[in-house]
C-alpha cells in the first residue's frame, strides 16, 4: 500500500489546508510568490548550515551573459574533483542563496568542489536562457577555476534537482556531441525530464503532494515561448548515446515526476552507460529542501552521491 512517510504527513496536511484557504481567498501564482515559497520552505526546514573551508563568488564570462556562480571548496589545500550544481525551482524559482546550505552539505559530504550556478530564471528570461547559462558554466569551468587559482582535479560531475535536473540532462545531452566538454558523471534528484507532461505519475500524483500537476504546467507556460517545441526540448525525448555520462537518478513515489526519472534510466540502459536508480517509496518532491523533517533520507542522498562519484 502506498503511504507518505509519517514524518511528512502532518506537514503535508497543514500545507494542503493552507493552500485551500489561499485559493478560496483568490490566490494568484506569480514569479514572486513562487520564489518566496521555495526560499521560505528551504530556510525553515534546512536549518543545519555547516561551515566550509572556503567559499567564493565569481562570474563565468560569456558573450551572451556573464553567469554568477558560488564556489565551495571543502579543502582548499587539496586538488579535488568538481561538481557543477544546478538548483531546482521549475526554471522560475531557486537561487545560489536558497541552495547555499544544500551545496555546503554536498561539498563536505562528497569532498568535491561545488560550483553553484545562478542561471537566469523565467519568465524574465525564457527558454533557452537558463540552459545556455548552465552550459556556459560547464564549458568554461576549468578556465574559471584557473583564473580564481582554485586547486582542482579535472574531473567533472553535474548535479541538480527538479528543474535543475532537467538542466543537468539537457547539458549532458548537448555535451555528448561536443568534443570540448567532458562530463564524467551526472546526478539528478527527482528530475523534470518531459516538458510534454505525458507520464503516468503526473496523473497519479497530480494533487496533494506539494508539487501539483497544475503548478508544473504553469511553470512550463512561463518558461517556454509560444512557438517553442516542448517535446524537442525534453531530455527524455532526445538522443541517447554511449557518449552520455554515468548516471545516478533519485525518484520519490509521491512525486509527479517519478516516472520520468525511471523512463530516463530505462532509455539510458539501452546504450550501455552505467546507471543507478534509487527510489524513495514514501517521499514527496522537494524533500531535500525539507531536511529537518526527513534527516535520514537526506543524509542517504548525500551518502549515495558520494559513493557514486567515487
Amino acid at each position: 500500500m502506498r503511504k507518505v512517510s509519517d514524518k511528512l504527513q502532518p506537514w503535508l496536511e497543514n500545507f494542503n489546508q493552507q493552500i485551500a484557504i489561499l485559493i478560496e481567498n483568490g490566490f494568484k501564482p506569480t514569479a514572486t510568490n513562487a520564489r518566496e515559497g521555495l526560499a521560505n520552505l528551504t530556510k525553515g526546514l534546512v536549518t543545519d548550515i555547516p561551515e566550509i573551508a572556503w567559499v567564493g563568488d565569481d562570474l563565468v564570462i560569456n558573450d551572451e551573459y556573464d553567469v554568477p556562480v558560488r564556489i565551495y571548496h571543502p579543502a582548499p589545500e587539496k586538488a579535488l574533483p568538481v561538481i557543477v550544481y544546478l538548483h531546482g525551482g521549475g526554471h522560475m524559482a531557486g537561487s545560489v542563496t536558497v541552495y547555499d546550505p544544500i551545496c555546503r552539505k554536498l561539498a563536505n559530504a562528497t569532498q568535491h568542489i561545488v560550483v553553484s550556478v545562478d542561471y537566469r530564471l523565467a519568465p524574465e528570461c525564457r527558454f533557452p536562457a537558463g540552459l545556455n547559462d548552465a552550459y556556459t558554466v560547464v564549458k568554461n569551468i576549468w578556465s574559471t577555476l584557473d583564473n580564481r587559482k582554485v586547486n582542482y582535479q579535472q574531473q567533472l560531475a553535474v548535479v541538480g534537482d527538479s528543474g535543475g535536473g532537467a538542466l543537468v540532462a539537457s547539458v549532458s545531452a548537448k555535451a555528448q556531441f561536443d568534443n570540448q566538454v567532458k562530463i564524467d558523471k551526472q546526478v539528478m534528484i527527482y528530475p523534470s525530464l518531459d516538458y510534454t507532461m505525458q507520464s503516468r505519475s503526473i496523473e497519479q500524483n497530480a494533487e496533494g503532494y506539494l508539487l501539483q500537476k497544475g503548478k508544473i504546467g504553469w511553470y512550463f507556460d512561463n518558461y517556454f515561448n509560444a512557438g517553442d517545441d516542448r517535446r524537442k526540448a525534453s531530455p527524455l525525448q532526445g538522443e541517447f548515446t554511449d557518449g552520455l555520462p554515468a548516471t545516478l537518478v533519485f525518484t520519490a513515489e509521491f512525486c509527479p515526476l517519478r516516472d520520468e526519472g525511471t523512463s530516463y534510466i530505462e532509455k539510458l540502459n539501452k546504450t550501455g552507460v552505467t546507471t543507478k536508480l534509487i527510489h524513495f517509496p514514501d517521499m514527496i518532491h522537494t524533500f531535500m529542501n525539507m531536511e529537518d523533517l526527513v534527516k535520514s533520507e537526506c543524509e542517504s542522498v548525500y551518502r549515495s552521491i558520494t559513493e557514486f562519484l567515487k
